[in-house]
């Protein structure tokens, strides 16, 4: 038999005798309606079993005190209730606080997520703009060729248009891969390492104490970091990734890219969209390249 169902027999038990004698006893009776009303009471009964099993058996000692040991008997038994009444209503407040934590972290997910798909969709609405623009663009450098002024003042108005449009994409990309970047720390509880952008895309670089000397397994550290970037990748619809990994033994260096590609495809990324090579060269370094769109 389990402890919770002990201290519920304990329970049952102690309340008939206190009932049996509380007649006898105002205060017994006074507590033991307390604690009644705490048993009774559908918020508060799942918690303080133990507090108030023994306030049940301090009023029961009440109960049976002799008319000396009376007044101690009372202090003892008026602190066991109140020590069950507080705990119960403070576990309670407990749950309570976790449930609403727990909501909240889901809000914030979820409202991350919608930033991020507003900002994709303007994205894609800047990038189309930019697009009719240049075919704009193109059809009015045909139309002014036989001028060769009006061509140059046309082509200085379309390069400002141009540079202002390209900034705007830029940043509107720039606010679409920070809100993934927070969609993607907020889902996993990770931390995404720096990054940089080159020819093959966004480059983050894992720690040296993602994977242990010599080995290819990664650590519980470098693990929730490559979940984060897998997070990431899907928050930013990154059409592949490629894990580039170097190290003095080129074997070691190809377990540890495959062991990076096993833990992006176990955060979601499928594994057709994600390479890993694995090479010879000066240190050890392993590089995730998220590829823009």
């Amino acid at each position: 038999m389990s402890r919770l169902s002990l201290l519920g027999l304990a329970l049952v038990a102690a309340l008939a005798s206190a009932s049996a004698v509380a007649a006898d006893n105002p205060d017994a009776a006074r507590l033991s309606q307390r604690l009644t009303a705490l048993d009774s009471d559908p918020v508060l009964n799942p918690f303080a079993a133990y507090e108030r099993l023994t306030a049940r058996q301090a009023v029961d000692a009440l109960n049976q005190a002799s008319s000396r040991e009376r007044a101690a008997a009372l202090y003892v038994a008026e602190r066991r209730v109140q020590v069950a009444e507080a705990i119960a209503r403070t576990d309670s407040m407990q749950r309570e606080i976790d449930r609403l934590d727990r909501e909240r972290s889901e809000l914030l997910v979820e409202a991350s997520r919608q930033d991020a798909a507003r900002a994709r969709a303007e994205t894609e609405r800047l990038r189309l703009q930019a697009q009719m623009q240049a075919e704009e663009a193109e059809r009015l450098r045909v139309q002014s060729e036989a001028d060769a002024a009006s061509l140059q003042d046309v082509e200085t108005a379309l390069k400002g248009v141009a540079g202002a449009q390209t900034a705007r994409l830029n940043a509107a990309r720039d606010r679409e891969a920070k809100l993934a970047r927070e969609e993607a720390e907020l889902t996993t509880g990770g931390k995404l390492p720096s990054a940089k952008r080159d020819s093959r895309g966004e480059v983050f670089g894992l720690a040296k104490d993602s994977f242990a000397a010599g080995k290819a397994t990664l650590s519980g550290g470098g693990d929730t970091t490559v979940r984060t970037v897998a997070a990431y990748a899907q928050a930013s619809s990154s059409p592949a990734l490629k894990v580039e990994a170097t190290g003095s033994d080129a074997k070691l260096a190809q377990r540890r890219a495959d062991a990076v590609r096993d833990a992006l495809v176990a955060g979601g990324v499928p594994a057709g969209k994600v390479q890993a090579t694995g090479r010879s060269g000066k240190g050890d370094r392993v590089d995730v390249v998220v590829q823009s769109k």
